[in-house]
């Protein structure tokens, strides 16, 4: 969709970007019984994710960690650290469930549950908060951050959302939700942040991925890192010359070689260089869209 106006984004800025992760430990792992081992040390959150922060905060760029609310009490430091260094943390349902695959009182139970999370983990983070003394916070642009963690978007596990949902998020303060879908304004006032699989990380490196592939053109076979990259840098392309939004995912527990490392370095690199683009957590990009709806109807 091109742009309508000059001022569709924020001056100077052309497109808006979004830089996302999703899946905050073994919250999934616990929930299908295939985690043996002791809660709180899953290694895409001791290893993977502070190289990943660290890497962003090089480049003063700030994401959007789409976090299962049964893994803020598990990692109340990792969510005071992501707050303080500006990246807002949004909601993943409770342990990852298939989201379009509840039941109406599977739903509305979910979101009670993963609410009184929030609540009970606000005062750890908040603590965790007093102590976190990365070098990557004191560097950070959102260094001094408030640590008060709360639910403003929602991406759903799988990728869509029911009908009935709507009302929930509306309900619960939702202000935005990231599905496959169409971007704009939706249903009960909720700004729509779409993702796409090829933007995801797990499209090109996971193998349960081959018939979501198919079904996109792809061959089945898992691909390189260097083929995500190029379709990467295209679509970047792409949506500054036509002023729109894209969602890029990468996973923590993906990013595990020095070559998947490098790639997310380079996509790092390339939009924090280029003043045509917009790069901002999720919920400020959806708090824009709002605000002038005559651009995105």
């Amino acid at each position: 969709m091109p742009p309508s106006s000059p001022s569709r984004w924020p001056s100077p800025h052309r497109a808006a970007i979004a830089l996302t992760m999703d899946n905050l430990g073994e919250a999934q792992d616990v929930l299908h019984g295939n985690w043996p081992h002791p809660i709180g040390t899953h290694p895409s959150i001791t290893n993977q994710l502070p190289r990943m922060l660290d890497l962003l905060s090089r480049h003063k760029l700030r994401a959007t960690y789409f976090a299962e609310a049964w893994s803020l009490g598990v990692y109340p430091e990792v969510v005071a650290r992501l707050l303080r260094e500006g990246h807002e943390v949004a909601w993943h349902g409770f342990q990852h469930e298939v989201w379009s695959g509840l039941g109406e009182d599977e739903e509305r139970g979910n979101f009670e549950t993963s609410w009184r999370a929030l609540d009970v983990a606000k005062s750890a983070v908040a603590d965790a908060g007093k102590s976190v003394t990365s070098l990557a916070a004191e560097e950070a642009q959102g260094s001094g951050e408030d640590v008060s963690v709360e639910y403003r978007g929602f991406r759903p596990p799988g990728g869509r959302i029911n009908e009935r949902t709507w009302k929930l998020m509306r309900e619960y303060g939702v202000e935005y939700v990231s599905p496959l879908g169409e971007f704009g304004i939706g249903k009960e006032g909720v700004a729509v942040l779409p993702f796409e699989w090829r933007a995801v990380d797990a499209f090109w490196y996971m193998e349960k991925f081959a018939g979501i592939r198919k079904e996109h053109g792809e061959r089945e076979e898992v691909h390189s890192p260097g083929e995500f990259r190029e379709w990467l840098m295209k679509k970047i392309d792409e949506v500054v010359e036509e002023g729109r939004f894209v969602s890029i995912l990468f996973h923590p527990f993906l990013t595990t070689s020095e070559e998947k490392c490098a790639i997310m370095e380079e996509v790092v690199k390339r939009l924090s260089q280029d003043e045509r683009i917009w790069v901002a957590p999720c919920r400020e990009i959806a708090k824009w869209v709002k605000e002038h709806p005559e651009h995105f109807a």
